[in-house]
């Protein structure tokens, strides 16, 4: 069972950025596509972005493009959540998640998550 790990949230004012990483245990990270998803209080989890596995497609909710980058370093097992413009509506709890696929299919449950992250945006 893949076990992924969150980190580097905490709280940052309203303009401000933020990055998130998300690190898989072995290389079984490398052959699957990732992806962020977020959860606001009293809200369903929504989905934020994916990447494929190599890094070469990038996929983004309306909500967030624009404003987040998804990246990953295969070498180092891990993905990264680039946030920046951040506003008082994406303070949730962010969770790294993917999918036993090379690429990233819209509407797909993932198969692995991680135990999230908070992020909050307030002056």
């Amino acid at each position: 069972q893949v076990q992924l790990v969150e980190s580097g949230g905490g709280l940052v004012q309203p303009g401000g950025s933020l990055r998130l990483s998300c690190a898989a245990p072995d290389d079984t990270f490398s052959s699957y596509a990732m992806g962020w998803f977020r959860q606001a209080p009293g809200e369903e989890r929504e989905f934020a972005g994916a990447i494929n596995w190599r890094g070469s497609s990038t996929y983004y909710a309306n909500s967030v493009k624009g404003r987040f980058t998804i990246s990953r370093d295969n070498a180092k097992n891990t993905m990264y959540l680039q946030m920046n413009s951040l506003e008082p509506e994406d303070t949730a709890v962010y969770f790294c998640a993917a999918w036993r696929s090379y690429i990233y299919t819209r509407g797909t449950e993932p198969d692995y998550w991680g135990q999230g992250t908070q992020v909050t945006v307030s002056s």
